[in-house]
């Protein structure tokens, strides 16, 4: 069967106390929002439409997402209509959701939907959950009867005094605030997510009034309705209910994305990666780990980073969008934008920025900074140093506190440093600058002008002492 799905997204969230759309504020890494159309997708439904309101939509481009605009909160019911009235007409399902619920996965979106396909008598299927008491979840009243011998060939608009209600099927659901004692003792709560056969739906959602206290249209209703229409309406049960907790708060939305991080980090831990501490460990979606390769504590992996086979990563690193070759140990140290060959040593307390790339086997230390340069296989710099705008040669070792002097007040230029080149101590590279293959500089030198390949030299401007040919 075809299925579509409309998210229900236009709430205010007064609770999260904030500017930014609650639907919008992030959990590792992604919008609360993009975690329930990446559900969807995975379950392979075909089309969504999100209700939003005007303060919203506009916001939602990135997601590339198709919306409708909900002007007046009226409730459940009357975003879904508005939702149907958006939606060209097709046989098949819909999916109702809602767009703060991040924690459900595709599993449930699938077997909602299959629990609709199973039988043609079915007008909508929902999920439900048991879940720790008190509880202000609407309660789920299950019916007691023998089944009904109603035809199944029944539309929802069809009127009927024999409703479809077969023992264990969904009779009610009741709304906490109107439930008697009895039906508060029940545990099992509605979830909110349903699949509806879209015919019944579209015959179904005029018929919903607002005659309550708050004067909305309430989605819930549509169960009742669709009984006493002689549809049937079956329960959808989850194993753990905190996998259909909604976030309404700021505590619920950490509380939610420290299990999205726990899924994230057994998703890797069982493709072959060891996580010493899943707790202290930050992953997004997207993020590639090889095998045998070890995350400690206090670590943080996101953006579009791919690290490779038996690395060690931290403890307290912080990588984002890099690419990180096999056998790489990186510590306490921040690599952003960047990449590194394999077999390369980085830290403790490096930091690497702005499209730094590095070859194989190099050696990055202490307080090392690198920010868009290019170093070559087996260059070290192992103390103190800044290397800015530069590109430096195979064996070359940087010495400690030497900085590029890289930027003039009015552009960012270049260094280059050829291969088994060493800077001495504290040296000033001011670019741009040019240092040949073999050359060496001394402690404390500052080096103004283009060094030969092969020359030494030192000083405060730098100046050759190489030894001149004797002339015949």
């Amino acid at each position: 069967m075809n299925a579509r799905a409309v998210v229900l997204a236009a709430g205010k969230g007064t609770r999260m106390k904030s500017a930014r759309p609650k639907v919008l504020h992030e959990l590792c890494g992604r919008p609360m929002l993009w975690w329930v159309l990446e559900a969807l997708n995975a379950a392979g439904v075909d089309d969504v439409i999100v209700v939003t309101n005007p303060e919203l939509d506009p916001l939602l481009a990135p997601l590339g997402v198709r919306t409708v605009i909900q002007d007046e909160q009226l409730g459940t019911g009357h975003a879904v209509k508005i939702a149907l009235e958006a939606l060209e007409p097709r046989d098949g399902s819909v999916i109702v959701a809602y767009g703060d619920m991040p924690l459900v996965d595709r599993t449930i979106f699938a077997d909602v939907q299959a629990a609709l396909d199973f039988d043609a008598a079915t007008a909508l299927a929902l999920v439900t959950a048991r879940m720790p008491l008190p509880s202000s979840f609407g309660r789920i009243v299950r019916a007691s009867i023998l089944p009904s011998f109603r035809s199944a060939t029944a539309t929802a608009d069809e009127s009927s005094t024999e409703p479809a209600l077969d023992a264990g099927s969904v009779e009610r659901i009741v709304e906490a605030k109107d439930c008697t004692p009895a039906q508060l003792a029940i545990d099992e709560m509605n979830a909110g997510i349903y699949a509806f056969g879209e015919a019944a739906l579209r015959a179904i959602v005029p018929r919903i009034g607002n005659d309550n206290a708050q004067r909305e249209y309430y989605l819930t209703d549509a169960v009742e309705l669709l009984i006493a229409a002689g549809r049937r309406v079956v329960p959808v049960p989850v194993a753990d209910y905190r996998s259909v907790l909604g976030v309404n708060d700021r505590v619920e939305l950490a509380s939610a994305g420290a299990i999205l991080n726990r899924r994230l980090c057994e998703e890797h831990m069982r493709a072959g990666v060891t996580i010493q501490d899943p707790a202290t460990t930050y992953l997004e979606p997207g993020v590639l780990i090889g095998r045998d390769t070890v995350i400690e504590h206090g670590t943080q992996l996101s953006g579009a980073t791919a690290i490779g086979a038996g690395c060690t990563i931290g403890p307290n690193c912080r990588i984002a969008n890099a690419r990180i070759g096999d056998d790489v140990r990186i510590t306490e140290s921040v690599v952003l934008d960047s990449a590194v060959g394999a077999g390369t040593r980085i830290g403790p307390y490096a930091h690497l920025r702005g499209g730094a790339s590095l070859g194989a086997n190099v050696r990055i230390g202490n307080f090392v900074e690198i920010k868009k340069s290019d170093l070559a296989d087996d260059v070290k710099a192992n103390h103190l140093a800044y290397i800015g705008d530069a590109t430096v040669g195979e064996r070359t070792n940087y010495g400690a506190g030497a900085i590029t002097c890289n930027y003039d007040g009015k552009r960012k230029n270049r260094t280059q440093i050829g291969s088994d080149v060493f800077i001495g101590t504290n040296n000033s590279l001011v670019a741009p600058l040019s240092i040949g293959d073999g050359a060496m500089t001394g402690a404390s030198a500052v080096v103004i002008r283009d060094v030969p390949a092969g020359d030494k030299q030192v000083g405060n401007p730098a100046r050759s002492i190489a030894k001149k040919p004797a002339q015949t």
